[in-house]
């Protein structure tokens, strides 16, 4: 199969999303989750109205979502009441949106604001003028808020809204004072439907006296005999059962997704249905999730008729006619597509008739472009402004074939700009060598690299580590009471890595796609954050752009080291851009800085020593040359006894090498398997008390309290990338992933990314976010680990699967999480230090300062 570029690919996909066929058929509301824009800034103040506010720094524009602004927070001009729903904070989406989620937030201020909305409903519309109050599929209308006025809470809507005006209404049981910071969580509505009419769906009794109701009881129009000017079942992204008796996992009545009709209700034999479209529209399709479990008298349609009108005018006298070939095999629920043949209208009128005496539809849905008038478009997946239309202007077929004739060209441009590539592509590879070679010449034994400006680009500054991408379409998946269920979210969990990256191994991320269509589900964010290849295929440290500007200064000379003195032991691992190898040297003290202690080193001038090969393939692309580069000049900087210190390069020639300190006992957790505890009188095996086990543990948190320090986030740390010298000495290291020893430490998604997700806090899993809070979890997880002499795997009783439904519980937070089990070496103060670590809120978990100091006060309890 041709590989096409990546530039390619990403014309390809933009173009596609313009193309009428290959439009989406329907919204899947486990997937429409983007956020919409007001903790993003996309949603424009202009946008963002309210009924009243206290004061102008708490106006309607200060109602974003994770934004501490103006004072904080919209709050109304008074304490709001019970049962008075006067007050409202309002957004104009300016499009139809299907909306999925909600999130709210009080007003915190840095401390200074305690005020909250405890309940809230939500009001929209698709006008402007006719509002509609939301409720769930049990009815109920009110949501509940907040507790506090920092948390973020995330409420599913079940039913989704489609709307392009949204209301916020604050609702209290007591006279008080609140104020609201939100977010909306959706996409773009791109069927166009706003209402259809329809009769009511009717009771079907089943033998022994069952009903089952096939009304549709979420339709948000006039509710009558028949329905008018809504939306409701038919529209909500979900489909019904194959076996409509049985009772769906929203915990309602059976038959409740599917709305129904009996022939002898109809004088036709036929159920009418009306669609009102946003604007005149090309249709290609339509598709009906229909229910044919003809065992008891329910079929698809035989045949449908449908009828087309253009803005105001009169129905097309003629129909266009479908005929289906029925199914008495099969009784599952199916999609039945009915071509629509590029009709031009802004309403539908369609008749299905009967085949059997039941008839029941869960989804309708419609494939269709909008038309184009006077050069005019419908806008873009991603636009939030409709395009208006002239109805004085005659629609014509002939723009049917001029919009053909577009794309036909704009194909053919295409794939000439393929070929192109492809063709560049072919000499980039037979010029490699004087490329490289062009390469060299940018590089200096002291690694003074062109321009920091340039090899660090970073947006804005920050000191936290705790940063979070600010991408408009950042996906996210909120679990909880009302959330999809973990066990769900498993088989949709998204592909962290980018498609040019090997699924060789990735244990750590990368910064998210800012693209403008949400092509794909979020990679893990962390706003600001450079984040190097490493040869093995994972990254170094997750490094805030501030710390490589601080670092930035002086540069830090490394030696040349002669590659001829190396002497290859055996090969640690390997990856996409090269291999680490375990290597004896001699006379390394001769390259090393005046900073480093031979004796720290684990040898003597009369002993080989043992060190760590980082080797770059000689074939590597110019990017992961540069990349290589920067891990240098990174590693260079890092001095503390706890971290592995990089002693010397070879970059005279290919292949390209760095050379790090290696401990001549391994890994921490091969180290650890290997002993027993108690006596050295009682047994032949290696022993270590509980004071040697503390003593590895301090260092640990020594270590990562250095690396804190920096804003350096680690993001795999574990007993596997701690290594063991002499005395129990430790260093932190990164390459312990690449090793096929501990391929069973890491869960691989999709075929392409791998995560350590028995050591990844909740929120690291869920939301892809890695703080200095997330390295304080995975250090309790290596606490564990060490006190229990790695005899195990963390959560060796789970399936991986289960590691992961156990993160949607500490989400939850309901007392339901499975901790891992206090070792029979651990104290109980050590306990408790794991514990601590493993708390819900990342503001809760200790900092490794504080840890560092508690493991070293510990020593009394020996």
């Amino acid at each position: 199969m041709l590989a096409l570029p990546r530039p390619a690919l990403l014309l390809l996909k933009l173009l596609l999303l313009h193309i009428p066929w290959a439009m989406r058929a329907q919204v899947n509301p486990a997937v429409c989750r983007y956020p919409l824009g007001m903790s993003g800034g996309h949603i424009p103040d202009d946008d963002i109205s309210a009924s009243s506010q206290w004061s102008e720094s708490t106006a309607a524009k200060y109602g974003r979502l994770d934004s501490e602004d103006g004072d904080g927070a919209w709050c109304p001009e008074v304490p709001v009441e019970p049962n008075d729903l006067k007050e409202f904070l309002q957004i104009d989406l300016r499009a139809l949106h299907f909306i999925t989620l909600v999130g709210t937030q009080g007003r915190h201020a840095g401390g200074h604001g305690n005020e909250f909305a405890p309940m809230y409903k939500i009001n929209y519309s698709r006008d402007g003028t006719r509002w509609i109050s939301w409720r769930n599929r049990h009815g109920k209308q009110v949501l509940d808020g907040n507790t506090n006025p920092y948390d973020i809470v995330l409420k599913d809507l079940e039913p989704p809204v489609i709307a392009r005006f949204v209301r916020f209404i604050p609702v209290t049981d007591h006279s008080m004072n609140v104020c609201l910071r939100v977010e909306l969580y959706g996409c773009v509505w791109l069927d166009g439907l706003v209402s259809y009419n329809a009769p009511a769906g009717q009771q079907l009794v089943l033998p022994g006296g069952t009903i089952i109701y096939l009304n549709d009881s979420v339709y948000d129009g006039a509710f009558g005999y028949s329905m008018t000017e809504g939306l409701g079942q038919l529209t909500d992204g979900v489909s019904g059962l194959d076996d409509f008796t049985q009772t769906h996992e929203y915990h309602v009545w059976p038959g409740y997704d599917y709305v129904g009709w009996h022939n002898e209700s109809t004088t036709g034999g036929y159920v009418e249905i009306t669609f009102e479209f946003d604007r005149i529209r090309n249709f290609t399709a339509m598709k009906v999730h229909c229910n044919n479990m003809f065992a008891k008298g329910v079929k698809i349609f035989k045949e449908v008729q449908c009828y087309f009108r253009s803005d105001a005018s009169e129905w097309a006298p003629s129909a266009l006619s479908s005929v289906l070939v029925l199914d008495d095999v099969n009784p599952s629920a199916r999609f039945v597509t009915v071509p629509l043949l590029h009709r031009m209208a802004s309403a539908i009128k369609c008749q299905y008739y009967f085949a059997d005496a039941w008839m029941m539809f869960s989804e309708i849905t419609f494939q269709s472009d909008a038309a184009m008038y006077n050069n005019s478009v419908a806008p873009p997946v991603v636009s939030v402004v409709p395009t208006t239309y002239d109805p004085t202007l005659k629609v014509d077929d002939s723009n049917t074939r001029i919009l053909i004739g577009c794309l036909v060209a704009i194909i053919f441009i295409l794939v000439t700009i393929i070929i192109i590539i492809l063709w560049r592509q072919f000499w980039q590879k037979m010029l490699e060598k004087a490329s490289r070679r062009m390469l060299d010449d940018e590089m200096t034994v002291s690694l003074s690299l062109p321009s920091e400006s340039s090899m660090f680009n970073h947006n804005r500054s920050s000191s936290s580590s705790e940063q979070e991408s600010s991408s408009t379409y950042d996906r996210i998946f909120p679990l909880g009471p009302d959330y999809q269920e973990p066990s769900r979210l498993i088989r949709k969990l998204p592909e962290f890595m980018p498609e040019e990256e090997e699924e060789m191994g990735c244990s750590s991320p990368v910064k998210p796609s800012q693209a403008g269509v949400p092509e794909g589900v979020p990679h893990y964010a962390e706003a600001d954050i450079m984040n190097l290849q490493g040869v093995t295929g994972s990254n170094t440290y997750s490094v805030p752009a501030l710390t490589m500007d601080l670092l930035s200064g002086k540069d830090v000379v490394i030696e040349e080291f002669p590659r001829k003195l190396l002497t290859f032991k055996e090969k640690l691992g390997e990856g996409q851009f090269g291999e680490v190898h375990l290597c004896e040297v001699e006379g390394m003290e001769k390259f090393m800085g005046k900073d480093f202690a031979l004796e720290d080193l684990d040898a003597s001038s009369n002993h080989p020593l043992l060190v760590a090969v980082k080797m770059l393939r000689a074939d590597a692309n110019k990017n992961a040359r540069n990349d290589f580069l920067k891990e240098i000049k990174i590693m260079s900087r890092l001095k503390d006894p706890n971290i592995i210190r990089l002693l010397a390069v070879c970059i005279a020639d290919d292949p390209l090498c760095m050379i790090t300190e290696y401990m001549e006992n391994g890994d921490l957790n091969q180290f650890l398997s290997r002993q027993q505890t108690g006596s050295p009188h009682t047994s032949h095996e290696p022993t270590i008390s509980y004071s040697n086990l503390r003593f590895m543990a301090t260092q640990i948190a020594s270590g990562m309290k250095y690396l804190s320090s920096l804003n350096f986030v680690h993001r795999d740390l574990a007993t596997r990338n701690c290594l063991v010298g002499k005395q129990y000495t430790i260093k932190i290291a990164d390459f312990g992933m690449s090793r096929n020893l501990y391929s069973g430490d890491y869960y691989r998604i999709q075929g392409r990314a791998v995560l350590p997700i028995r050591w990844m806090s909740w929120e690291s899993i869920l939301l892809g976010k890695f703080t200095t809070a997330s390295d304080v979890w995975a250090f309790g997880v290596t606490l564990w680990e060490t006190f229990t002499l790695c005899r195990e795997q963390p959560y060796s009783q789970m399936s991986d699967e289960q590691v992961i439904e156990n993160t949607g519980e500490f989400f939850r937070d309901q007392g339901r999480q499975t901790y891992l089990p206090q070792p029979a070496l651990c104290p109980d103060s050590v306990y408790k230090l794991m514990l601590s670590c493993w708390r819900r809120d990342t503001k809760d978990r200790p900092s490794f300062h504080d840890i560092h100091h508690l493991l070293q006060g510990s020593a009394s309890e020996e």
